[in-house]
């Protein structure tokens, strides 16, 4: 194909039916191909096949349908980073104690994917004990508002599993309101939650922390590129998950960068910092 690549943006804001409206728009523009994180699994699929019938290639990236209905997909497994969360916390509670859960938003296939990860360690283990699962849209204020009120309800809560960084820095902030204990709790890579971590170790807190890293963008691009140039490329390509420990958390954190960056980058200290700094 031409050394030229025209690449065309959108934003749908976490809205499905604005997410559709877009993909519209796309195939009246005729594009070669589409890239999409789908909102859900299956609003999207009459518009991806639509696409596809036009002969536009579709690349899903970080989050899948229930179809077939797509050229591509490059994710990190969703169930082994709950399933990684979700062990770690077993192993910290010696596979006993009362937990709460915070999730994405339901009928997304990556808060879904997590949350079936995770609930099969539970399952798995009968000491543990769920004492809710709450929706918190991997957002910072619904994470802590909603520990907030299960703290309220539960006067003993051993552990917290969490699908999102930014959840589980709410719920450090919610333990800390109420004058309760922090509890072991694992996290994501983002480095506003890292930076909490780091200043929490000497007090004894625990954590550890998945990433789905930012790469994978870049990487779906380069599929999307093969596709378009008619190579062979694989279907579903899931990657390892790239863990965060207390042995390596030194790696990932930038105690000099903002809560908005997340660790797991390809880009050079130099282009970090010029992006994200404070």
């Amino acid at each position: 194909m031409s050394d030229r690549l025209d690449v065309v943006y959108v934003e749908s804001e976490g809205k499905t039916e604005k997410q559709i409206s877009n993909i519209e728009d796309l195939i009246t523009k005729g594009v070669d191909a589409i890239i999409t994180t789908p909102n859900s699994p299956t609003a999207l699929i009459p518009v991806l096949k639509k696409a596809r019938a036009a002969g536009i290639k579709v690349v899903l990236l970080a989050s899948t349908i229930k179809s077939q209905d797509y050229d591509a997909l490059l994710t990190v497994d969703d169930v082994a980073i709950g399933t990684a969360g979700a062990t770690w916390l077993v192993e910290q509670l010696g596979g006993k104690g009362k937990i709460i859960a915070l999730n994405g938003i339901a009928g997304i296939s990556v808060s879904d994917d997590r949350y079936k990860g995770a609930e099969a360690v539970f399952d798995a283990n009968p000491g543990i004990q769920i004492l809710s699962a709450v929706d918190a849209s991997w957002d910072y204020a619904q994470g802590k508002l909603a520990v907030s009120n299960l703290l309220a309800a539960n006067p003993e809560i051993d552990g917290v599993w969490s699908q999102g960084g930014a959840m589980t820095l709410g719920a450090i902030d919610a333990f800390e309101a109420a004058q309760r204990p922090l509890v072991p709790m694992p996290g994501e890579d983002n480095n506003g939650y890292l930076k909490r971590w780091k200043a929490l170790e000497s007090t004894g807190f625990k954590s550890i922390g998945t990433a789905k890293p930012t790469w994978l963008g870049s990487e779906a691009l380069k599929v999307t590129i093969d596709l378009l140039d008619g190579k062979d490329v694989p279907r579903d390509t899931l990657l390892p998950v790239p863990t965060i420990t207390e042995a390596n958390i030194g790696e990932y954190v930038k105690p000099d960068l903002s809560d908005s960056f997340w660790a797991s980058t390809r880009l050079s200290d130099d282009q970090v910092k010029a992006t994200f700094a404070n």
